[in-house]
């Protein structure tokens, strides 16, 4: 008989990952091992309300049994052609998703950040061949305190040191201007070389920056002006999580490119995507872009089934109302404390900024005793937590983790 091996602890788990794994992460000291719905578990048993969704990849909740069913059934026949040969799913995926989202065409990937890198080449490769901008001379615009990935590509536009630092020489055809500043963007747009506009509708990473209500609407009316593609990156706001299906549903926008990731796929497998209509998407020809895995029949599936999910179960909704509460509840709590100076947010994509320097340990001293309390969050920036749940959390669980965080926070 073979002997069951010996279970490792977390302390034991966490040595592992010290010892064998690359140091490019800095996580709360939580080993999971399970996932249901808004919970997940340690290796110890003990359960938490998940209060950052694998940053919005999660949002119908973790192992949804529709998309794990989904995700079975396809595994046990076919995972893998690559794009050498059609394969019986990616058809209905495409036909299915641009009916849903509105757009003529759909070119699949995998992560997020790679539907940013095809955003980009698509934006170039538009302006070279319909705009007319000279070979080499094509420009995009990005906001500071941006996130779009880690990619050589990607950093290039990001003005975070942790980031950049050591990476360098970086990108050129890049722009990068303030966020939420319509007079930057117009006088950025002045230049005839300029192919798009790339921009977050709420930055998550710089701790759920929402604009003025003014700036999205406005930046895609001079994107418009400027014959300039505007580009969303809806990788973490999209798939309902601020309380409609895209961010850019709130202001009647329809980004020229459509970018996203997380969520596509419910947490379950890698799935990316960009939606153009046809003026852009079939700039790019046979062998000019390209992906082994991107397209696969078991994505497909899984993607399918997680946009049904959002639907069938109302989960924009559900984020916009439960976001309401949410919010409230922190601003009545931010009444009776000194430590949180701001909450904001859209739906339930939420964050609070406590009353320091971003490079204190407040917020990360506070992640650690939501923990231990039964939540977890991460911040970011220093001073900033974010609460993002899956949108499948009901009210009386929202009021369950209202009271976690307001006990910490008050007692801290």
């Amino acid at each position: 008989m073979v002997q069951e091996a010996t279970r490792l602890t977390a302390t034991e788990l966490m040595e592992l990952e010290d010892k064998y794994g690359a140091h490019n992460y800095h996580p709360l000291p939580v080993v999971l091992s399970r996932g249901e719905g808004v919970y997940v578990w340690d290796v110890e048993g003990k359960r938490y309300y998940d209060f950052l969704s694998a940053y919005s990849a999660v949002n119908q909740g973790h192992c949804h049994p529709r998309i794990i069913g989904a995700l079975q059934r396809q595994a046990e026949r076919l995972t893998l052609t690559s794009r050498a040969f059609y394969n019986d799913q990616l058809g209905k995926y495409e036909k299915f998703i641009t009916a849903y989202f509105g757009y003529d065409r759909v070119l699949p990937m995998n992560t997020g950040v790679e539907a940013v890198e095809t955003a980009m080449k698509l934006c170039k490769k538009w302006g070279y061949k319909v705009k007319g901008i000279a070979q080499q001379e094509a420009k995009i615009i990005f906001v500071a305190g941006n996130f779009h990935g880690r990619t050589q590509a990607i950093i290039s536009a990001s003005v975070d040191p942790g980031a950049t630092k050591d990476y360098g020489p970086y990108l050129p055809g890049i722009e990068i201007i303030p966020y939420n500043d319509l007079g930057a963007l117009a006088e950025a747009l002045k230049d005839p070389n300029v192919a798009g506009f790339l921009v977050e509708p709420i930055q998550g990473e710089a701790g759920v920056f929402v604009p003025d209500e003014n700036y999205l609407p406005e930046a895609y009316r001079l994107c418009k002006a400027a014959n300039v593609l505007f580009i969303a990156d809806e990788v973490q706001t999209g798939i309902a999580r601020t309380g409609r299906l895209l961010a850019c549903d709130y202001y009647d926008i329809k980004p020229d490119l459509l970018i996203l990731g997380k969520a596509l796929s419910g947490g379950v497998f890698p799935v990316s995507a960009v939606l153009a209509d046809d003026e852009i998407m079939l700039t790019i020809q046979p062998g000019e872009h390209g992906s082994t895995f991107g397209g696969n029949p078991l994505a497909c599936a899984v993607a399918i089934e997680a946009l049904k999910i959002v639907k069938d179960e109302h989960l924009a909704e559900n984020a916009a109302r439960l976001g309401e509460l949410f919010r409230e509840r922190m601003r009545r709590m931010m009444e009776k404390t000194g430590l949180v100076t701001l909450v904001r947010g859209k739906g339930l994509l939420n964050a609070i900024v406590i009353n320091d320097s971003d490079d204190s340990h407040t917020a990360w001293d506070i992640c650690v005793q939501l923990a231990d309390n039964g939540l977890l969050a991460k911040p970011t920036h220093g001073n900033i937590i974010r609460f993002a749940p899956p949108l499948v959390m009901t009210e009386e669980q929202v009021h369950e983790c209202c009271d976690i965080i307001e006990r910490v926070i008050l007692q801290g």
